[in-house]
């Protein structure tokens, strides 16, 4: 990872704006209330993150990412921005994230995100199964990524998957198929959103216990 992004964190966010649709969506849509704990999987530079705590100033927040090149820029980032007190980073790989470990966290997180960070991790069961086990009771798993390009034309998502490729990513239909597991076990509630044409997918699954009053 730090060989990949050791160019490619200076301009990234310049880059990646353009195509990495839905993720201001996930973030508006997130509804997070005072006081809870929101933690990105593969936070990258920390632009959500920033995002994040800007619309919702009274969360917690956590990042981690398996780049430490990449956190370096995120942290530079989050300085400039005068965030660097609200937003605490870690590196881990997200498969053997340990909250407790990494952040002295050890009760798990109200809100997790993948932002296309899925479409680059080889073991992306094994992070989602994580996650899920990392949540709070009543808490809330948030997933942006590729689609598969149903609604696009067939010469577009050639071209999209071929040069997504040359970056290490690749579009996870497994994710779906996952997600439908999750809704038909039926402990967590599950709502999917597909946008431009299925080029990415929304996926949100909450978990259905509530904490203890």
């Amino acid at each position: 990872m730090d060989r990949i992004y050791r160019v490619q964190r200076h301009f990234y966010d310049l880059t990646r704006k353009y195509y990495l649709l839905g993720r201001d969506r996930l973030i508006r849509d997130l509804n997070a209330v005072p006081g809870e704990s929101i933690c990105e999987i593969g936070c990258g530079t920390a632009r959500n993150l920033a995002k994040l705590a800007r619309r919702y100033p009274d969360c917690r927040y956590f990042g981690i990412d398996a780049s430490a090149e990449m956190l370096e820029t995120a942290e530079a980032s989050l300085r400039r921005m005068e965030l660097e007190d609200r937003i605490r980073l870690g590196l881990a790989y997200a498969e053997r994230f340990d909250p407790g470990e990494t952040f002295d966290e050890p009760e798990g997180f109200d809100h997790i995100v993948f932002s296309y960070s899925l479409s680059m991790i080889p073991p992306w069961r094994a992070a989602l199964d994580r996650a899920v086990a990392l949540l709070r009771p009543g808490g809330t798993l948030h997933i942006v990524d590729f689609g598969d390009q149903r609604g696009m034309p067939a010469w577009f998502r050639r071209l999209l998957f071929t040069w997504l490729a040359w970056f290490h990513v690749e579009h996870r239909p497994g994710i779906r198929i996952w997600v439908e597991e999750k809704d038909a076990a039926g402990d967590m509630e599950v709502s999917v959103s597909a946008l431009a044409g299925h080029y990415a997918e929304l996926f949100r699954l909450a978990r259905t216990d509530r904490p203890s009053l």
